[in-house]
């Protein structure tokens, strides 16, 4: 099994899941949490960022209309491509430093540490995620805080229940559809919390991305206006025991004291 590369999912990927509210939900909850956390995002003083597997760049790309010095890499041509043409089109295509790579080779051109890394949706479409983070870790400051998304399996199974997809649930391994957008290696969160601890991070905050969207089967009431729907993801991100609940789970990770 190889790391996946996204270049035959490109452009499935930016309609289905950028192209509509899974993506605003996505994007408002990570920017809301960057401005939580990191409120250097505002500041005079230009932050150093890294955006390792970037995507299609958009929060690289806002950092880098706020003055920031941006690093982005990913192992997708075609993902690359559609972010550059981003960058372009926003005026910060030359403002940011473009790498393509797999970012376990990342280290080998990219000789450097960040105030912020930012590393969202990717661990779980790794072969082997286990050296993920302290291959983040590595590229930190002292002081630097990692952004930090992954698919959460307790999701994945929450919602095949509601919808009674119990024989999936019963196979021994998870295993998508071929050409999905759903990873073949969804993560439980306590897995994923013991990677942290033997990596010496800590989280400083966490939020779930999509609590209640993907659950609905009935559009009605507030669950037909998207700009409601918005707000109450955001409302709900942080709370407990909703925040496990969301389709991925976002964290700000921090070096431990």
């Amino acid at each position: 099994m190889d790391d996946k590369n996204f270049d035959d999912l490109a452009e499935r990927f930016q309609k289905k899941v950028y192209g509509g509210l899974k993506g605003d939900i996505r994007l408002a909850i990570l920017w809301r949490d960057l401005e939580q956390q990191v409120p250097q995002i505002y500041g005079e003083k230009p932050l150093k960022v890294l955006d390792v597997g970037a995507g299609l760049g958009q929060l690289s790309i806002r950092l880098a209309k706020l003055g920031h010095q941006v690093v982005v890499d990913d192992i997708s041509v075609e993902m690359l491509a559609i972010a550059r043409a981003s960058a372009e089109k926003t005026g910060v295509l030359e403002k940011i430093e473009w790498h393509h790579c797999p970012l376990q080779k990342l280290a080998e051109t990219l000789d450097d540490t960040f105030d912020l890394v930012l590393c969202h949706a990717v661990i779980e479409w790794l072969a082997d995620p286990v050296p993920l983070l302290p291959q983040l870790k590595g590229f930190l400051r002292e002081s630097g805080m990692l952004s930090f998304t992954y698919y959460n399996r307790h999701a994945l199974e929450y919602h095949n229940l509601i919808r009674g997809n119990f024989n999936l649930l019963k196979r021994e391994r998870f295993v998508p559809d071929p050409g999905s957008l759903t990873p073949g290696n969804p993560l439980y969160p306590e897995q994923v919390q013991g990677w942290i601890s033997e990596t010496g991070l800590e989280a400083k905050a966490q939020s779930g991305i999509r609590v209640f969207h993907d659950y609905v089967t009935t559009q009605r009431g507030g669950n037909a206006v998207p700009e409601d729907i918005i707000e109450m993801e955001l409302r709900y991100s942080q709370r407990e025991p909703y925040l496990w609940l969301g389709r991925y789970i976002h964290l700000v990770l921090t070096p431990a004291a």
